[in-house]
């Protein structure tokens, strides 16, 4: 074994995620890390690696064996700490508890039930373009077009009324973000769970059709969900299912419009919507960064030693544009490259049940849009857009556009 490289503090601002993550392969495949408030981790940051670790039992969701913060070294106050210590749900369970929360949320989320949706979907999609084509040339197409699409979704799904869309966005984007406020990060948590918290109240009280109802009704083999469990189920199946999609549009949109060569082929039938959202899924994945695993036991890999007790993210950032797993145009948005299988989804047990879903969405949305506005140009340079100051999602504060 090697000695390990010395750490790369990652920025919270997410200005470069391209370039952070170029930096991130090029110290190996895997590496030590520091995150905002000097929180200590290792970073996967090639394809193989990570495939590999996706699926080692040696690394867990359990933060129990989160030696530092075990520690208390690691405040709750922390901005990431909701992400990283999140309550009791598929997301930080391992073996059969995982497998009995996780089958709940896969049951909605299967291919069969996720394109019977197709046609609620595109009611959606029509209606928002609709509302477009009747206001200003120039809009925010993240808030007009990639927000509200998913949201209103998977808020249909859970009979979320469309008055607390607005609250929602708020709280996750403030959930997300990294920037340091002790009182806002402890306030946001706090937010959600009254949120959620209430929902699974209201369903327990008056269930209904709704998934939220359905969850809360399923008896699994270990039981029924607890309330605790719902809440965090409920508080990812929110997440997962809105934040994956609007970053998705929204940076594939982007990547059209800097890219026109590509737009027209796209345009012309050369190359279809399905090889459009799966490029943009690697070339700019919709989560930057996934918090945590946990070493149990040391792990020997790429050279280096992971700690027993260590924290581990995937870098999906750098993984996305890895050449051993791309060839050497990685770093290029391409639509007519070979289907080379891209990890932005997650892998192994723990892989994303929302993805047909995101994929369904985004391959609605993106040639309805197109196709409405085919002058949609962006209002800015793209070098002026700003991305959401985040470690964690993929996305941009605003996507001005001009629609016509």
């Amino acid at each position: 074994m090697t000695a390990a490289p010395a750490p790369i503090a990652l920025d919270p601002l997410a200005r470069d995620n391209a370039a952070e993550g170029a930096l991130l392969r090029a110290a190996g495949p895997v590496v030590p890390v520091v995150l905002p408030g000097g929180v200590a981790a290792w970073a996967v940051t090639r394809h193989a690696e990570a495939r590999d670790l996706l699926t080692d039992a040696r690394l867990v969701k359990d933060a129990g064996h989160w030696s530092a913060y075990q520690r208390g070294e690691v405040p709750k106050t922390w901005p990431l700490i909701g992400l990283a210590v999140p309550g009791p749900s598929m997301v930080t369970t391992d073996g059969a508890e995982h497998r009995r929360l996780r089958a709940l949320v896969a049951q909605a989320f299967t291919p069969r039930r996720v394109e019977l949706m197709r046609p609620r979907v595109a009611e959606i999609t029509r209606a928002l373009l609709d509302s477009l084509a009747a206001g200003e040339p120039v809009v925010d197409l993240k808030t007009a077009f990639a927000f509200p699409l998913p949201m209103t979704v998977i808020c249909s799904l859970l009979g979320v009324p469309e008055s607390d869309h607005d609250l929602l966005r708020d709280l996750y984007e403030r959930f997300f973000g990294t920037k340091p406020d002790p009182a806002g990060i402890q306030a946001t948590v706090a937010g959600l769970n009254a949120f959620v918290n209430g929902l699974v109240a209201q369903r327990r009280s008056a269930p209904g059709e709704d998934l939220a109802s359905v969850l809360l009704a399923a008896d699994t083999e270990g039981g029924a969900l607890t309330d605790e469990e719902a809440a965090a189920t409920l508080r990812v199946i929110i997440a997962a299912g809105h934040e994956t999609t609007v970053n998705l549009i929204g940076n594939a949109v982007r990547a059209l419009l800097a890219h026109p060569d590509q737009l027209e082929l796209v345009h012309s039938g050369k190359v279809s919507w399905d090889a459009v959202v799966e490029e943009s899924l690697r070339w700019t994945p919709p989560t930057s960064n996934f918090l945590f695993r946990f070493a149990a036991e040391s792990i020997p890999v790429g050279g280096v030693v992971i700690p027993a007790g260590e924290p581990v993210l995937v870098s999906y950032n750098a993984i996305g544009r890895d050449p051993l797993q791309h060839g050497v145009t990685a770093e290029l948005f391409d639509i007519t490259r070979d289907p080379s299988r891209h990890l932005s989804f997650g892998h192994g047990p723990h892989v994303c049940p929302g993805s047909p879903l995101a994929r369904l969405e985004a391959g609605i949305a993106l040639p309805a849009l197109f196709e409405r506005f085919p002058s949609l140009s962006l209002e800015v340079p793209d070098a002026e857009l700003r991305p959401s100051p985040s470690l964690v999602v993929n996305s941009l504060l605003e996507l001005p556009v001009r629609l016509w």
